[in-house]
């Protein structure tokens, strides 16, 4: 069955379908597992006498809740490798078969967890009918 060009066009764009997450989100998420990771492994080196509030809290987790930050920490890495590994699953199951958009997907989802897999769980691609 030969498509029309624009039905070809628009399965090869839902094939390869990828969106980049909010800038503002990545950088939300990227601040906040930099600022998680320094409070687990290197929390001398924050200025933490400096940060009011947040430092305060920071130091009271550090000094009486160290295994649990470090524990949350690997958790919160382990959501962002489970949503990884769902995006692919999500993207198989929404048409997207590009290989290269895959791993768009994967290595985002990766990275910034739900910012990104909220775009793909809202996908709505185009279901074509097949009319015979």
């Amino acid at each position: 069955m030969v498509m029309a060009p624009s039905a070809a066009a628009a399965a090869a764009a839902a094939a390869s379908y990828f969106r980049t997450a909010n800038v503002f989100w990545m950088a939300v998420i990227t601040l906040s597992m930099g600022y998680f990771t320094a409070s687990v492994f290197i929390p001398e080196y924050l200025p933490l006498d400096k940060m009011g509030p947040l430092g305060s809290f920071t130091e009271y987790l550090v000094t009486n809740y160290s295994s649990v930050l470090y524990y949350g920490y690997w958790w919160a890495w382990t959501i962002h490798v489970v949503e990884a590994l769902y995006s692919i699953r999500l993207c198989s199951s929404k048409g997207i078969t590009d290989t290269e958009a895959k791993m768009k997907w994967l290595i985002q989802t990766f990275l910034f967890g739900i910012a990104s897999l909220s775009i793909l769980l809202n996908y709505k691609p185009k279901i074509r009918r097949n009319r015979n």
